[in-house]
């Protein structure tokens, strides 16, 4: 179960990551509305049903207390009549008579005691009889109040009222049995009620009789016999024995056929001690029942109330509050899309541009106004597309330069055989005619035509860049009296450096050519040092001429051209002759490209820096990341001097 769970999870994740933006967006809208509308509308409507239900079992609740006042008073209005009836000494002289009395005694009971008792009933018209019934055979029948005993010795409630003494007790029956009528085949008609039953003892102790005071229950309690009872509503008179009065018109436990039953149960429990259950559901329906306790008659009020119609009233106001929240979530959705639609329209362009950027196409950038997250990505980009466009610039270009240094190499190879050849013929002439100067010469120029004529690639070792500008230096020596002195100072580890093939011998050759220009190239002890040394992880190549310098202007103005992307040739700047015949030469365009192409190739934190004093010196200083084309090295210092 829980790898299925976490499987459809998973699942959900992926369709929900595959989902736009706007669409996620305006999902978290409606769940962030939907979710708390949702939770206020069950819980405003569990509020609402309760109250529904309090305000009916309080307002139901009001109306039993108001049944049971009534009740209250038609009893001490019944418990009255009978005290009235037997409290007259004639009344029970006459009821306990053991003798027959006479005509003038009957008379005079029937003018006088009788009539007072007739009175009683007549000033209360609730009460249906007043009856006394004797014990003694000798007593005459007054109807319709007093009767001999005999007459009810086979109900049952005679038996329960025999032998009381000074109680009471309180009997309902469902029909008000007329004994009176001497046809015996008439049905009594079905009218509930209730009677108030005393044993009368004359002498105290000693049985004489039974007073009888009947009410019916449509009076005794007229709400609950109401033909204008509300349909929603019925209350029900259960006494001791647990019989239920109510009215028969409309009655809910026609429709409800297990109600009369649980109305039973529910008062079983209730008198076991357990607590009364107020709610009650049949066929779906909801009903409450509301019951107070009748302690006088040992009885109880019950008022059973259909909660259809406030669940309806309910059920309304939550079809309108379900109809409302809808209304409004689809109102909130298509507000929430279109300003969506419009705080991501930038993010839509920028998301475009990128497409065509990945596509290949020409990217113009993209403009978008304002600040936030989305201008800062677009400015992001736009930052990112220009650096891509620059390493790609430098990238064609390092193969322009690759591809242009392979057909300058492709078109001096041509005949190079036929030079070498040459040379090696003009050697040998050299030698046989004992000219090692010239032999020594031509074996270096060999040197350098076979370095310059081999491109095999823009990095050489340090090693071959050093040969290369020895062969150099021996060849320029020939044109001078007083020779060129090459003094290096190169550690061994720095022998297998990496370097850019001809970066170095430009620079020696702007030194040969004009750093004794002044003095006519033909100053004593002229000296060119090379020193490599490590310097913060890079490498620092130094070539120090000991010539005329120059001075600060001219060495700004150099360094100032140097750092250009485009070198500005001007001739007038290239060289100068003076009125004296003095010529000053400032050539930078080699030094120009070697800054270039090392910048091009390793970044733009190196390059060259020209530090010059007129008059003693000139000193470039090659700054270079530290890169072995192979391996190997010492702790050795190696010192060369080349004259």
């Amino acid at each position: 179960m829980m790898k299925w769970a976490q499987k459809y999870l998973q699942s959900w994740l992926y369709w929900w990551d595959r989902r736009s933006l706007q669409s996620r967006l305006i999902s978290a809208y409606i769940l962030i509305i939907l979710v708390p509308s949702l939770i206020v509308s069950v819980s405003s409507f569990n509020a609402i049903n309760e109250t529904y239900i309090k305000d009916t079992i309080s307002k139901n609740g009001n109306l039993l207390e108001m049944e049971k006042l009534h009740i209250l008073n038609q009893i001490e209005s019944m418990e009255l009549s009978g005290q009235l009836a037997v409290s007259d000494i004639a009344v029970k002289n006459y009821l306990s008579s053991e003798s027959e009395a006479s005509l003038e005694e009957l008379v005079d009971f029937n003018t006088t005691t009788f009539r007072n008792l007739v009175r009683i009933q007549f000033n209360n018209p609730n009460i249906e009889h007043l009856r006394l019934y004797s014990a003694s055979k000798n007593v005459h029948e007054i109807w319709p109040i007093i009767f001999r005993e005999d007459r009810i010795r086979q109900e049952q409630w005679y038996t329960q009222t025999f032998g009381l003494g000074d109680q009471q007790i309180w009997y309902f029956q469902d029909d008000d049995l007329d004994f009176t009528k001497r046809d015996v085949d008439v049905i009594a008609e079905k009218k509930p009620k209730i009677s108030l039953l005393r044993e009368i003892n004359i002498p105290k102790g000693v049985h004489s009789g039974i007073i009888q005071v009947d009410m019916l229950l449509a009076k005794f309690s007229p709400r609950t016999f109401s033909e204008m009872q509300e349909d929603q509503s019925q209350l029900f008179l259960i006494d001791g024995d647990m019989q239920m009065f109510t009215s028969q018109d409309h009655s809910l436990l026609e429709d409800n056929k297990m109600m009369n039953q649980a109305i039973h149960d529910r008062f079983n429990s209730l008198r076991q001690g357990e607590v009364w259950d107020t709610q009650y559901v049949e066929n779906g329906k909801s009903f409450l029942f509301i019951q107070v306790p009748i302690e006088r008659l040992g009885a109880n009020l019950l008022n059973v109330v259909s909660m259809e119609e406030v669940l309806r009233d309910i059920s309304v106001i939550r079809n309108k509050t379900i109809g409302t929240n809808i209304l409004f979530v689809v109102l909130f959705t298509v507000i929430a899309y279109v300003l969506n639609t419009i705080i991501l329209k930038d993010l839509v362009r920028l998301t475009e541009a990128m497409k065509k950027a990945r596509r290949g196409e020409l990217y113009t950038g993209v403009m978008i106004r304002g600040g936030g997250e989305i201008g800062e990505l677009a400015h992001h980009f736009n930052k990112l597309m220009h650096k891509i466009n620059e390493l790609v610039a430098v990238a064609v270009r390092k193969q322009a330069l690759t591809k242009e240094a392979e057909l300058r190499t492709l078109h001096n190879q041509i005949d190079s055989h036929f030079l070498y050849n040459t040379l090696e013929n003009i050697k040998m002439l050299a030698e046989i005619e004992n000219q090692r100067t010239i032999s020594d010469a031509l074996t270096s120029l060999g040197g350098m035509m076979r370095y310059n004529f081999k491109w095999s690639g823009e990095y050489v070792k340090l090693k071959d860049e050093i040969r290369h500008i020895e062969n150099y230096i021996d060849v320029m020596n020939i044109r001078f009296d007083e020779p060129i002195s090459l003094m290096m100072d190169i550690a061994p580890q720095y022998i297998e450096l990496e370097v850019l093939k001809m970066s170095l011998q430009p620079i020696v050759e702007n030194s040969v050519k004009h750093g004794w220009y002044d003095t006519g190239g033909e100053a004593a002890d002229k000296r060119i040092d090379i020193v490599v040394e490590t310097v913060e992880d890079n490498i620092c190549i130094s070539i120090t001429d000991n010539g005329d310098g120059m001075g600060s202007d001219q060495l700004l103005e150099l360094n100032t051209r140097i750092q250009e992307e485009q070198f500005n040739f001007n001739t007038q700047h290239a060289s100068a002759r003076g009125k004296q015949g003095d010529v000053k030469a400032v050539v930078g365009i080699g030094l120009h490209n070697v800054h270039q192409r090392i910048q091009l190739f390793y970044g733009m934190e190196y390059g060259l820096e020209i530090s010059s004093v007129e008059g003693m010196y000139t000193k470039v200083l090659i700054t270079l990341p530290r890169v072995l084309l192979t391996g190997g090295s010492t702790n050795e210092t190696h010192s060369a001097d080349r004259r």
